[in-house]
This record gives structure tokens, sequence and C-alpha cells, in this order.
């Protein structure tokens, strides 16, 4: 390896399986201290347990790394608190968060209760939220004393929050949500000398096994690029968790098995101006004439 994050302190939530756990061995593989987070519950977010978060640190420490676990939950203000204590109290600083964590419980809209619509909403915007505040006040104190930090925070989209997915309503709009807190937080923490970017991830997880059961198959006995593995993802995730990072704040990227995109959000299309009050009608067929020339939306996952 390179050597790209030696000395850097990075805590990665969600980290004791699937892309998390690609995530924290990648770091750990270029010489970050990590501090894994994972409360160890199951697919949709019940039961717990300490064992997956320190099964990872016990990896990277077996393969000569630092690190140490962290349990707590971080859709709570304590919790998020005593995450970036952690760190701090661990290994002196904080360089890099990689906000992770999440579950599912999907239903179409009209069976989608109220309770599965908040617990998503809690684990992955919430959980994206509080740590990403309580770095930020440490960070901004780092500034404000003299020491500029040199932070990255990587927040962790889905091309679910990107076009939307059926049966996945309340995913859909949180994995949404972290693309807006995204380009807040770009824009209102670059002057700690942190930048913010999301990337839209798609592997093999316990959360997507059945979404991608038909082309998720690992390769055959004997080699062969396994496209939907999730250390596919990580050497993004790694790069822009690093200082060799500079510049590159406010972006959203697509990562898939070989495949890098710069996804491009909304910005203004076709437009008319009146100069004074539509009718409901001039309003209507004046639409109809902007939307013949923009371009088409994307189909949503699940109607293709």
């Amino acid at each position: 390896m390179t050597g790209l994050c030696d000395g850097r302190v990075v805590i990665v939530t969600g980290a004791g399986r699937g892309l998390g756990r690609a995530h924290a061995l990648a770091f750990a593989a270029e010489g970050a201290k990590v501090v894994v987070n994972d409360l160890g519950v199951g697919l949709d977010g019940t039961g717990g347990g300490a064992g997956p978060a320190q099964h990872v640190v016990d990896e990277i420490r077996a393969a000569g790394g630092e690190a140490v676990a962290h349990g707590g939950d971080i859709a709570t203000a304590d919790g998020a608190a005593s995450l970036i204590a952690a760190a701090v109290d661990t290994f002196g600083r904080l360089d890099t968060l990689v906000n992770n964590a999440g579950f599912l419980r999907d239903r179409m809209l009209v069976n989608l209760d109220e309770d599965d619509w908040d617990a998503v909403m809690r684990v992955h915007l919430k959980g994206h939220f509080l740590p990403l505040k309580h770095a930020a006040a440490h960070w901004r104190a780092e500034a404000k004393a003299g020491r500029q930090p040199v932070a990255r925070v990587v927040n962790t989209s889905s091309g679910a929050g990107l076009l939307g997915s059926v049966g996945q309503g309340n995913y859909s709009a949180a994995k949404a949500g972290i693309v807006g807190l995204t380009l807040v937080a770009s824009a209102e923490m670059g002057r700690y000398g942190v930048q913010v970017n999301a990337i839209a991830p798609a592997a093999r997880t316990r959360m997507t096994e059945q979404t991608f059961a038909d082309t998720m198959a690992a390769p055959a006995e004997g080699g062969g690029f396994d496209a939907m593995a999730p250390e596919n993802v990580s050497p993004l995730v790694v790069w822009l968790g690093s200082a060799a990072s500079a510049g590159v704040t406010g972006r959203v990227f697509e990562a898939e098995a070989g495949r890098i995109t710069v996804m491009e959000g909304w910005r203004p299309g076709p437009t008319a101006d009146k100069g004074a009050r539509w009718t409901p009608a001039e309003a209507g067929e004046t639409a109809l004439k902007l939307l013949s020339s923009a371009e088409p939306p994307h189909p949503v996952y699940g109607t293709r």
C-alpha cells in the first residue's frame, strides 16, 4: 500500500460488516488509525452486540494496524459525542469521519408504518447529522485554536436517494436528505478546513442482497473480478478521506464495481418568464412546452 493515510485518525460508522468493514480495513491498510463503530444490530435495526465491531478491530490489529471499537448509538447526542471523544481520547486527534451506518425497513408506501419511517430516518439521516455536528464542533475549536484541520467527511447516500426506489420511500427520502446535508455541511465547514462529500455506492451487502439478487453473485471459484464486492467502493472513500483529495468538496460520487461517476444534481433547465402572473391554463401550456425540451428524468429503481 502507499500509506496515503499515514498518521490520520478515521472514524467509520456501521463498520462491523459490509461496506463499513471494507472501508475500515482499507483505511487501516493505508496507515490510518481507525475507530470502528457498530451497534451489531440486525438488518432491520433490532438486536445488537459489540461482536462485529470488535472483530474488525481484531482484523486490523492482526495486520499490524491500530484500531478501537465503539459500540455507542450514533443516532443519539450522547452516542455521537462519545464517538468523537473515542477518537480524540484514544489517538489524540480526528481527521476523517465516514458516515455509513444504516438498515432497511422496506415497504410500499401504502403499507409503510410510521415506526418504519421514523426508524429509517433516525439511523440514516439523524445518524449522519449527529456525528457530523460533533465532529464539526471539534474541528471548529481546533481551527479557532490555531490548529487548522485537514479534515474530511464522507457521507453515504444511495442511488435510491438520487433517483428513488420502489418499495423504499423511507430509505430514498433519508438518502436524498443526506445529499442535502452534504451540500450544506460543505458550504458551512470549509472555513474550518473541512471537506464534505458523499458517495452513492452499489455493492453486495446484507442491505442489498435481496435487491440485487439476480446480478450480485460472486465470481465462480478460480478467480475473476468480483464486481459487486464492497471492497471495490472503498478506494474512492479512502482517497476522499485523505489529504490527497484537497479541493474536492460538495460532490456526490456513484461508485460501483470498477466505475466511478460524478453525479450532477438539480440545476436550472428550460425556463420561461412572462413578467407577470400566469393563468392556470397559460402555466400548464408553458410547462408542457418546457418539458418538451427538457432532459427526461432517469427511471426510478424498480420501474425498469
